[in-house]
């Protein structure tokens, strides 16, 4: 692979520090945690204690001080060891984010120590079952009455949603504006009114919690607001384009990692006396894929770079989400085949990497979104 100069030392430092963690804390146990549908509380303290969560976040909120860069080293680590459903990514560069852009400085300072050492794991409710991609459709309503909101709604497909103990809801506080009256607002799990539902049975991503949630007549304080009533809408498209970055990087690097398993399996694995990767159509296969995760990853790291300074657009931002996790899903299908029949069995990674990378393709709006969205520059 071509040399990565968007990361320093510190970086490749901060690597060793992500890979010894899931080594020892995440990999021996990551089976039993796809069993259980969920990732043990304790599980989440200790990564808070070894600086893992909130990587990006300043150390005067008790964050890792470090930025995107730091972020994009752990996302890619996960995807290396095949732990996509951890949910860190979501609560560290996502949740978190949102707080410390736009949270008041009370909020940021209740909220990101506490989701740094762990001990608070944060969530994000934005779709609804009548309302995906489409966030303007949302129906949960959060009405004013006097100093409070009144909250009242569904959500579903949340993750870490059986874990959170504060979710970020998109609710309308004044539904007669339709995005104009879309807020964004705080909430703790531990009040009257919040109920989970199932934690849902996906076809991948099995260790990651996902949920339906309800509010019935939940009460909060108006200060819950985040970021300014009425600007929930015009925030969610402000951060869209590192969201979806977040899910190029792990596609790219879920590429990688796919295609390492299975030229190893090839190497070793025989069939008619010759090993798998001898036969000239697998080798060309192969060597295809090494080319297009090249040009993948040199594609993404460039577009990190315009990311840190700022330059990068949602445009562009679209096209590294649906053309990787297209890549990525296209990789697996073609790499699966070639480890046979174990390819179908769940103990192999490449198996659980299969169903867990279908979801890419969905979540953080779905690739046709993608393409309208990049429709609209032409």
């Amino acid at each position: 692979m071509l040399p990565r100069p968007i990361f320093s030392e510190e970086h490749e430092l901060f690597r060793d520090q992500v890979r010894r963690f899931l080594t020892e804390e995440v990999v021996p146990h990551h089976a039993g945690w796809e069993t259980e549908g969920i990732v043990p509380r304790a599980v989440w303290r200790k990564a808070g204690a070894a600086g893992l969560l909130c990587p990006a976040i300043p150390e005067a909120y008790g964050g890792g001080g470090g930025t995107r860069l730091h972020s994009a080293v752990l996302i890619e680590e996960v995807m290396r060891v095949g732990a996509s459903g951890l949910g860190f990514g979501l609560h560290s560069d996502i949740v978190a984010p949102y707080i410390l852009a736009y949270g008041s400085e009370a909020q940021k300072r209740e909220w990101l120590p506490k989701m740094a050492s762990g001990e608070v794991i944060g969530a994000i409710a934005m779709t609804e079952p009548g309302a995906g991609s489409d966030l303007q459709a949302v129906r949960t309503t959060a009405l004013r009455d006097g100093d409070e909101l009144v909250l009242n709604g569904q959500k579903t497909f949340i993750t870490n949603g059986q874990n959170a103990d504060l979710v970020i809801v998109v609710a309308k506080t004044d539904p007669s504006k339709g995005a104009k009256g879309t807020s964004l607002v705080l909430v703790e799990t531990s009040r009257p009114g919040f109920k989970r539902g199932r934690n849902l049975d996906k076809i991948g991503m099995k260790a990651q919690d996902t949920s339906e949630l309800f509010f019935d007549d939940l009460r909060l304080p108006a200060r819950n607001i985040l970021g300014g009533e009425g600007k929930g809408f015009f925030l969610l498209m402000q951060e869209l384009a590192w969201e979806r970055m977040q899910i190029a990087i792990g596609a790219v690097a879920g590429a990688e990692a796919a295609l390492q398993w299975t030229l190893d399996y090839t190497k070793e694995r025989k069939a008619f006396g010759e090993r798998v990767i001898d036969f000239q159509h697998n080798r060309f296969r192969l060597a295809e894929w090494k080319t297009q995760v090249q040009v993948a990853r040199v594609f993404v790291d460039r577009l990190i770079d315009s990311l840190m300074k700022n330059e990068l657009d949602a445009a562009t931002a679209a096209m590294a989400k649906y053309w990787t996790t297209d890549l990525h899903c296209r990789l697996l299908d073609d790499c699966l085949q070639m480890f046979g029949g174990f390819g179908y069995m769940w103990e192999y990674p490449i198996a659980r990497a299969y169903a867990d990378a279908r979801v890419s393709r969905i979540y953080g709006g779905t690739n046709e979104i993608m393409k309208e969205i990049i429709g609209r520059t032409l």
